[in-house]
């Protein structure tokens, strides 16, 4: 009976390069200047509105910002943005300011902010780099509620999502909240604003590696012909036309899982 043998893989896994290290970081890098939208009460309109940057920031993987360096496995966002685990792309850049031109807002208001929509591969945190440390999924990353309170203070929200050469985007609105009711201010927010991405790969081969059922014969049988049924007893067997490949001096070919649930033999030369 002939023994089949599955070789078996685990697609998006990437080679790491071999690289010195340089420095353990103990925060997370911004990746570049501050990019702030601005949100103002404007107290004639009755509503809040926002100006928002023309730059876009850059999702950067530390193997491209930081070549070299690593984080510090104690720290909470280790498993996303090390080059050993997730190796994530971030920035920190676009950070939440209230304008100088804002009116103080209505009494007994707060402001909220609302993820509306977003690329799925986009993840946001609340970040903290000062003790006790904080990587906390916000704008219903892994779960989060898309909407929190914001008290008027600048905060720049830390930005993942894998390394490559995609452009994303997530649409956003502020809002005026009732904090007696807990209950939204009706046409009290700026309307939709997008936060936009670049993003940069990590310059890492990506591997490409699949299932596959691997068929292998004695290197003399060289004149035999290797056929399959889709049950036994088999009223009609066929030949697999696929061409053979040496690996480790034999005979092989490389089959689709599907091939996983058919039968073999080797026929003789006629």
């Amino acid at each position: 009976m002939l023994k089949i043998n599955r070789l078996l893989g685990v697609g998006g896994m990437t080679l790491a390069p071999a690289a010195a290290l340089a420095a353990t970081l103990t925060t997370v890098p911004m990746q570049g200047g501050m990019v702030m939208p601005m949100i103002e009460y404007h107290a004639h309109h009755g509503h809040l509105h926002v100006m928002m940057p023309t730059e876009v920031p850059q999702l950067t993987p530390l193997l491209v910002s930081h070549p070299g360096d690593r984080f510090d496995p104690a720290d909470p966002w280790f498993d996303d943005l090390d080059p050993s685990r997730k190796g994530l792309a971030f920035s920190r850049r676009y950070g939440f300011v209230m304008g100088t031109g804002s009116d103080p807002l209505p009494p007994n208001t707060t402001i909220w902010l609302r993820k509306l929509s977003g690329d799925p591969e986009l993840s946001f945190y609340r970040y903290s780099g000062s003790e006790p440390k904080r990587w906390e999924p916000i704008f219903g990353t892994a779960g989060s509620p898309a909407a929190l309170a914001w008290n008027g203070m600048m905060f720049h929200p830390a930005v993942t999502a894998p390394p490559g050469t995609n452009s994303y985007t997530a649409v956003f609105e502020a809002y005026l909240v009732d904090t007696t009711t807990g209950q939204e201010i009706p046409h009290s927010g700026t309307g939709p604003f997008e936060f936009r991405f670049t993003n940069v790969p990590d310059g890492r081969p990506v591997l490409d590696i699949a299932k596959k059922v691997v068929i292998a014969w004695p290197p003399e049988a060289t004149s035999w012909v290797l056929e399959e049924a889709a049950s036994l007893p088999a009223a009609e067997w066929t030949s697999v036309n696929v061409a053979p490949v040496l690996i480790n001096g034999r005979p092989t070919v490389l089959l689709e899982p599907a091939a996983a649930t058919k039968y073999f033999r080797m026929r003789p030369p006629q």
